[in-house]
């Protein structure tokens, strides 16, 4: 693996804490972006934080303001419905396709993953929910290349928010998150089992209940 640069150092240190708080809620939905203010606060330069706010809009985390402004994304609920309803159909064929093909590492790799998830369950601390959703990000991404379909990763890269998936595991309740832990563990069974149908069904009830999981918070917060 080839050593990264000073610059390349610096600029995944940005993106990780920039994430990290806008996850934790420190740059809550909304919260104006500005280079000079977070170079500042991050005790970094400019360049490696205008290059770290630049990933986080590609993946969602943050959004784009009129002229040059950045702010951190806000997640409207029915958004958040119609990014799952998209998911729960490419998810699904995705784990279909893992199932047929992937490989001995990938099925190792993506069992690791899922017990990290599953020890950190439910989560206690910020830090357990960013090692959740680093590794569930991690998970679903090595699924999506499992697949082995250049053209399905392409699609799903496209239709599916990063930032979107991350987030939402700040909603879960204990039981929810242990299910989702589950549903990991379950997902790598029916994969290293060679059973597509078996994949298929259980990536659709993952994202189905967390979709059921936005339902409730939407609920929640018209209440109040």
């Amino acid at each position: 693996m080839p050593k990264l640069t000073d610059r390349q150092n610096a600029t995944y240190t940005a993106y990780s804490r920039l994430r990290a708080d806008i996850l934790n809620g420190t740059l809550p939905a909304g919260h104006r972006l500005t280079e000079t203010a977070q170079a500042e606060r991050l005790e970094l330069s400019r360049t490696p934080v205008r290059e770290a706010i630049g990933r986080l809009i590609s993946e969602g985390f943050v959004e784009r303001g009129e002229g040059y402004s950045t702010r951190v994304a806000e997640f409207a609920p029915e958004e958040l419905l119609y990014v799952f309803e998209i998911r729960a159909r490419i998810e699904a064929y995705a784990a279909r396709q893992a199932a047929l093909n992937c490989t001995p590492e990938d099925i190792a790799r993506l069992r690791t993953l899922a017990e990290v998830m599953s020890a950190r369950t439910p989560a206690r601390s910020n830090a357990d929910f960013d090692a959740i959703a680093q590794a569930n990000e991690a998970f679903h991404r090595l699924l999506y290349n499992a697949a082995k379909s250049p053209r399905l990763q392409v699609i799903i890269a496209a239709v599916v928010d990063v930032g979107v998936v991350a987030w939402t595991y700040r909603s879960y309740s204990d039981r929810a998150m242990i299910r989702s832990a589950q549903h990991h563990e379950e997902l790598v069974d029916a994969i290293e089992a060679r059973e597509p149908d078996w994949a298929e069904n259980v990536m659709r009830a993952h994202v189905l209940a967390a979709k059921a999981c936005i339902v409730g918070l939407s609920v929640r917060d018209a209440a109040e």
